[in-house]
């Protein structure tokens, strides 16, 4: 089955997502609520594997928060439980300042921090295991003043009427590697979900083939066709054995 990291990797690379760490001053009735939220069905080889729930929140004049919640379910959650958080802050130019993953994958408990410098234009990426209170990777890239991650990247493009038939660079980095990766609007199409039926576009980011990430695969997210630029599916076709991950919008809100 797949490595339910990748589920993550797949939704962030284009989907807007979850709160950075709190201060330890806030507390969760101080946070301002979401000014928009994302239910999805995970569905992976016709079974459903999982639910994932995101949101973006206005944090005043210095941008945003995001946070994307994952779960296995069913027969999925049986064979390998995950339960991961991700989250990012951003500033109104979509430039992320940090990110923070908590992963519980079957047995794996890790912790992921990476933090952007705009001023030295350096990341320091920080991952550590859990269970062993040891640091697994410890590294530090140069990047550009500007830099988004798969959360602030998708609401960058979410921003931009791109019509299909063009394509646009953005910078992007994992905290391990730095790319300028393609993103490119391909055809108008009528996407069925449980939430409804939607006019969107399509669009294919390139993230896999060694680019952000090194596994082989294709990654496609349809947007409405409309002002609000809603992220209704995302769909990942990835090699043997993984095969095809979707999602699809079961529940969207705003305040």
């Amino acid at each position: 089955m797949p490595r339910p990291a990748l589920l993550v990797c797949v939704l962030a690379t284009v989907l807007l997502v979850m709160p950075a760490p709190v201060e330890p001053q806030e507390t969760i009735e101080e946070r301002p609520k979401p000014i928009e939220t994302f239910q999805y069905g995970v569905e992976w080889r016709l079974v459903t594997a999982g639910r994932a729930k995101l949101s973006r929140t206005a944090r005043g004049e210095n941008g945003w928060l995001a946070e994307l919640h994952l779960e296995s379910t069913g027969l999925v959650s049986r064979l390998y439980r995950v339960s991961d958080k991700y989250q990012s802050i951003f500033d109104p130019g979509f430039c992320v300042s940090a990110t923070y993953m908590q992963a519980e994958e079957g047995r794996r408990r890790r912790e992921t921090t990476v933090k952007f410098d705009r001023e030295a234009r350096k990341s320091t990426y920080l991952e550590r295991d859990l269970l062993k209170n040891s640091v697994v990777l410890e590294k530090e890239l140069d990047t550009p003043e500007c830099v988004h991650d798969v959360l602030s990247a998708l609401l960058r493009l979410r921003s931009v009427k791109l019509p299909p038939g063009q394509s646009l660079q953005l910078p992007m980095s994992d905290g391990k590697r730095m790319i300028s990766a393609r993103v490119e609007a391909q055809e108008k199409e009528t996407v069925k979900t449980p939430a409804g039926t939607f006019t969107a576009v399509r669009y294919e980011a390139f993230l896999f083939n060694d680019a952000l990430y090194s596994r082989k695969g294709r990654l496609y997210i349809w947007l409405t066709d409309d002002e609000q630029r809603l992220p209704v599916q995302i769909r990942a076709k990835l090699g043997f054995p993984v095969g095809t991950i979707s999602l699809q919008l079961e529940k969207s809100g705003t305040s």
